[in-house]
């Protein structure tokens, strides 16, 4: 693939080499148009944090542009998934992206759902998979034993590499292996593992060295937790969101686990299985120098 990054006029950003760089303005629709003609897909990724209206511009570009391809910032939870998606007061936004591209008419759209990232996440603070690796202690939601599936960068990036590298239709009326028309307006599912807080535990465990005695290992019911995140972010504690975010995934109604649900497409794509503890080791040297 040849990639074009597209930038901010002012950003300071280090980037890749091979990489083409074209600096927008997002206050500039024509700037944004120019940077995107000629291409056949617009990957967007943004933190959540990002002002909505900019993923809209970039849609509109996208549509003025004719780019036949979107893949909107989705790269999380299951959107299928609606009390969650309300829950976590990210769904409805997303909804309207997807709504909006159909509604111009010029690209499609695929959702590339992979949940939470798992070196990032195991890594973060304790807000996230509850694990603080500098005073060795981990919070178990409800009995730790709540399964779901979690996504390294490396195997979303490959996914996307994958999926895009498919024939865009059928050969014929007798082909029946994938191509990008079949996810026209769907969601690919990915994955690198199915575990629980506990699989998290026992790797982590084998990575450090360490025994359970030398842990300290806490529960807390993971509705409350939930709760408890939220009114944190009520009160401004941008942690508390992080916190709601990630105990709703683990809620025991399987929202959080759409392999069992929706299933995966990582076969489809050519996707490799994953050795945990490497990237259980990963999230700890990652944690050793945030």
């Amino acid at each position: 693939h040849k990639i074009t990054v597209i930038t901010r006029e002012d950003s300071t950003s280090q980037l890749p080499t091979g990489v083409e760089v074209k600096k927008v303005n997002y206050d500039d629709s024509s700037s944004l148009v120019e940077a995107l003609k000629g291409q056949e897909v617009l990957i967007i990724t943004m933190a959540v944090t990002a002002s909505k209206e900019q993923q809209t511009k970039l849609i509109d570009a996208a549509a003025a542009a004719n780019v036949p391809w979107i893949l909107p910032n989705e790269f999380g939870g299951d959107p299928t998934e609606l009390e969650m998606q309300k829950d976590t007061m990210l769904g409805e936004q997303k909804a309207k992206y997807r709504e909006h591209i159909e509604q111009l008419g010029k690209s499609s759209w695929i959702g590339i759902i992979c949940n939470f990232w798992y070196e990032f996440s195991l890594a973060g603070s304790s807000s996230r998979y509850g694990f603080d690796f500098e005073n060795r202690s981990v919070t178990l939601f409800d009995d730790g034993n709540t399964r779901i599936n979690t996504s390294t960068w490396p195997q979303t990036g490959r996914a996307v590499a994958k999926l895009l590298s498919l024939k865009i239709l059928p050969v014929d009326a007798n082909d029946k292996s994938a191509s990008l028309s079949d996810f026209k307006n769907k969601f690919v599912y990915i994955s690198s593992f199915n575990i629980s807080q506990r699989d998290m535990l026992d790797s982590v465990l084998r990575v450090t060295g360490t025994t359970l005695a030398d842990w300290k290992v806490s529960y807390e019911p993971v509705k409350e937790r939930y709760q408890s995140g939220v009114e944190e972010f009520r009160n401004g504690n941008m942690l508390g969101f992080a916190k709601l975010l990630y105990a709703r995934m683990f809620y025991p109604d399987n929202s959080g686990n759409y392999e069992i649900t929706k299933g995966l497409h990582n076969d489809i794509l050519g996707l490799p299985k994953e050795n945990l503890d490497e990237y259980t080791n990963i999230a700890v040297e990652m944690a050793k120098s945030a």
